[in-house]
């Protein structure tokens, strides 16, 4: 058996040497649903994260999207692992309640999560064990956008976006009363969950939205040293919505409350480093008449802490259709957000963190100008992060960040569509009552892309983009000074002071990070072949990033600072399908990262490459695939090699034809690998979970 999955495996490496790496073709915007095979048009597909409506295919940004059957089978606990093994997605995985989304080798702050084009406002990007303030069974779409359109939400997400899109805010008046419930089970950490939600009318312009669900998942089974269970790997959450909105002729405004509570393990936490510091540049662990032996064993402690989350939250949207003859539509969103979590170790608050803040955007997307269409708008937001307690590593920091953006698409002909885009930040954080007196900053930078999409045969389209973004610096890479216990690390930032903290070198200038970003691409369809590819290469000078400078057992003193970067890969994927009811597709991507010095950036996922097969006949569906993770070699300072694996995953699924009932139920890993994700802080401490069986049922009304 293994020596058929290898051989299987580089057979796919081989037919996917196109920018060495692959994508799933239905995911880069090909999607089949009702074609024929043979069909030599490309469907229409439209993409609500690039604003401006129009049909996907005719734009240059590469895109993936997640929704129907796909979705609801991947839907677990967090939006990463729902997210891990799209084209160039990986899964910045903490244990079993915390799972941040990757983009091409790079996570948060350079990743961007939002509800509905509005971000999401929790501390998902200061830590990856604080979880991303999303429910997947909630959720009704998620797409992940890359390339020019990402300028609409920030210069700062270089890496990309991830929008979710859901229906709390009702933007259509609903016929009669319509929802849907959903049960879900698996078996890998005994994982119990339900969801629903109704929108009901209550009067002839006015419409409800109740929705919310449950989970809870017990410490997961893995392959690893901790024993049949991985400690600490727990989870349970709950959230609750209400939503009111008022929709006419030309449009639709509307409010949304909701909450969510949420409990879950921190794994691989560790008592044993609580006394470390730094003497400059050098990591001393206890007392100071103590020997500093590097070799000290590992500890892990017997009942690992869990965070206690609640986070309220209220969404403002709206839009207006047509309001003037220059003005085709005028689009709303605003958010208010409290966030809070506690850190408990042993029954007894540690650590307390809290975010409150405000956001808006505004767009205007003028008339088309023959065949120019394009938006321009105004965001907002300003925040107040908090923590208290044992680790609290960054004072408390007030933010404010102002932008304006632009983006133009062009038709040049039938076959070639432009865009241009354009934004413009401007960012102060301030300190409030910090005893160190760090000062606060005033930064400023603009951002701009152009791109191409030509459309060479009805069937196909090249693309190919160029963007150079400015991004602004975040308070932890300027502030952070203290020991962060769940990355193991003691953190010191950017920011000059009157104290050393990661030797001298701290006191360097803080410089612009300046990314120069090129990307070609094709999508299309040849007979009955569907094909999607990309390449990128992406310079980043002064890249900022947290530089390890010693190490203490599994404990690290890191330092963030700049140096020059460059990200290079690929995504590809190929789809033979010979009929309407089957289809095999080899897929594959790959990420390399390394310094202007030829060091490699540290936890860069390793390249995947793999087969999937899909057949379906009448109520019936099937999915079997097979993807080899290869072991990552091209390691970081400090890191060590992370070995591969094979996943082997199976999907069941029926609709049961007029009564909006159906069912699947999905095997993974299950080849029973051990399997350890080198882009995780927890990379060879907490082992991903064993073989699961999951099942679930979902009622649409």
């Amino acid at each position: 058996m293994q020596d058929f999955i290898h051989a299987l495996a580089l057979r796919a490496g081989v037919l996917l040497l196109f920018p060495a790496g692959a994508v799933h073709a239905a995911a880069q915007g090909i999607d089949r649903t009702g074609a024929e095979a043979g069909d030599d048009e490309l469907p229409m597909l439209y993409v609500y994260a690039t604003a401006i409506r129009e049909d996907a295919n005719r734009i240059a940004s590469s895109f993936s999207v997640l929704d129907g059957d796909a979705l609801t089978e991947r839907a677990g606990a967090t939006v990463g692992g729902v997210l891990d093994g799209l084209p160039g997605v990986h899964a910045d995985t903490f244990g079993g309640g915390a799972a941040r989304p990757g983009i091409r080798g790079q996570t948060a702050p350079r990743i961007t999560v939002l509800s509905d084009s509005s971000a999401l406002l929790d501390a998902s990007d200061i830590s990856p064990d604080h979880a991303v303030t999303a429910d997947p069974m909630l959720v009704e779409r998620i797409e992940v956008l890359r390339g020019p359109a990402t300028l609409l939400y920030g210069s700062g997400a270089i890496g990309g976006v991830v929008n979710l899109l859901d229906n709390k805010v009702p933007t259509t008046m609903p016929d009669g009363i319509e929802g849907g419930v959903a049960l879900r089970g698996a078996t890998a950490a005994r994982e119990r969950a339900l969801a629903g939600g109704v929108t009901a009318p209550l009067a002839p312009r006015l419409a409800a939205r109740l929705e919310g669900m449950a989970r809870r998942a017990d410490d997961y089974r893995a392959r690893g040293p901790e024993g049949p269970r991985v400690p600490g790997t727990w989870a349970q959450s709950g959230s609750a919505t209400a939503g009111l909105s008022w929709i006419g002729e030309t449009g639709y405004l509307g409010l949304a409350y909701s909450f969510r509570d949420e409990d879950y393990g921190v794994p691989g936490h560790s008592h044993e480093y609580e006394s470390c510091h730094p003497h400059e540049a050098t990591l001393h662990c206890g007392g100071h008449g103590e020997d500093g032996d590097h070799d000290h064993p590992d500890h892990q402690d017997a009942d690992p802490p869990g965070i206690e989350l609640r986070s309220a939250r209220l969404d403002l949207r709206g839009e207006w259709q047509s309001p003037l003859t220059v003005v085709e539509r005028i689009r709303l969103r605003a958010s208010h957000t409290d966030y809070r979590h506690d850190e408990r170790d042993a029954g007894a608050v540690t650590t307390r963190f809290r975010n409150q803040g405000v956001e808006a955007r505004l767009e205007l997307h003028h008339a088309p100008l023959r065949r120019l269409r394009g938006v321009a708008g105004v965001q907002y937001a300003s925040t107040k992060s908090r923590a208290e307690g044992q680790e609290a590593f960054l004072p408390t920091v007030s933010s404010r960040a102002t932008g304006l953006f632009l983006v133009e698409h062009l038709e040049v002909g039938d076959a070639l569509h432009l865009e241009l885009g354009a934004r413009h930040e401007w960012l102060r954080h301030r300190p409030v009552g910090d005893p160190h007196a760090r000062p606060a900053l005033r930064s400023s930078g603009a951002s701009f892309s152009g791109a191409l999409a030509w459309r060479a045969m009805p069937s196909g389209v090249f693309t190919l983009s160029v963007a150079r973004y400015e991004r602004l610096p975040h308070p932890q890479e300027l502030y952070a000074r203290g020991i962060h216990l769940a990355t193991n690390t003691y953190e010191c930032g950017l920011v000059p002071s009157t104290f050393t903290c990661g030797g001298t070198g701290t006191d360097a200038a803080l410089r612009e990070e300046a990314s120069r970003n090129v990307e070609a691409g094709f999508r299309g369809t040849l007979g009955a072949f569907e094909l999607g590819m990309n390449a990128f290469y992406n310079h980043v000078d002064n890249y900022t990033h947290a530089r390890t400078l010693d190490q203490f057992g599994d404990f690290r003193l890191v330092r963030y600072t700049q140096h020059d970067a460059r990200f290079v890969g690929g995504e590809a994927g190929i789809t033979w399908r010979p009929a309407r009811h089957w289809s095999a597709t080899l897929f594959g991507d790959v990420v390399r990262a390394r310094f202007a010095g030829g060091e490699p950036l540290p936890r860069i996922p390793a390249a995947r490459h793999g087969v999937r097969l899909e057949a379906g006949r009448g109520e019936f569906g099937l999915t079997l695939e097979l993807k080899r993770v290869q072991a990552q070699r091209r390691i970081a300072s400090f890191e060590t090699v992370t070995p591969g694996h094979e996943m082997l995953d199976l999907t069941l699924r029926q609709h049961l034809a007029g009564t909006g009932l159906s069912w699947y139920l999905r095997g993974s890993n299950l080849l029973d690998q051990r399997v350890w994700n080198h882009g995780s802080f927890l990379a060879h401490v907490v082992p991903l979970p064993r073989r699961s069986l999951a099942f679930g049922v979902r009622l649409a009304f």
